[in-house]
């Protein structure tokens, strides 16, 4: 390369970095309100996804939504059956409840449980059953609450600890 097609070339390249600092420095000037804040992802707020949504958090709506469909199948099963089911795999199929939700206990942020049982408590005849779900977070903390339902269809919250039947009911 002879001397003047090296001095054009490094003259463009500063003439490069000279454009991208002046860009820099009018975005850090640019009157408020022209560009977003940033923003961590954590500390974007939670939308409702819907009048009433009791949930606080994008895991927690996901959480509640997976306990819906589940109470939702169980409702429709016992139409069909008399009876709930006694594992989320005789669900597969029933309402909008799939193989693969059946297929894992993970569901992100929670862990999700479910077991059938009988209360003499609450007797019904000689074939009364019921079930237990819960989704416990990973992590409890303010975003992460956890849930729990049973076949009354109810569910239930608790930001302290395992929720359960004394727990408060979400809205």
């Amino acid at each position: 390369m002879n001397g003047r097609r090296k001095q054009r070339y490094m003259a463009g390249i500063l003439a490069m970095g000279m454009m991208a600092a002046g860009l820099a420095l009018a975005r850090e000037q640019a009157p408020v309100g022209t560009q977003p804040p940033a923003q961590p992802a954590s500390s974007v707020q939670y939308q409702p996804k819907f009048a009433g949504d009791p949930a606080r958090s994008e895991s927690e709506a996901q959480a509640l939504g997976y306990m819906r469909v589940v109470l939702r199948a169980e409702r429709e099963y016992k139409k069909r059956h008399s009876k709930f089911t006694d594992s989320l795999a005789s669900l597969a199929g029933t309402g909008s409840f799939t193989k693969r939700m059946a297929h894992t206990t993970d569901r992100g942020d929670y862990t999700s449980s479910f077991r059938p049982h009988h209360d003499s408590a609450n007797y019904e005849g000689p074939n009364h059953d019921g079930f237990v779900l819960s989704m416990t977070p990973k992590q409890m903390d303010s975003e992460h609450r956890s849930f729990y339902a049973e076949d009354d269809g109810a569910i239930h919250a608790d930001d302290q600890k395992a929720a359960d039947l004394d727990s408060p009911k979400v809205k």
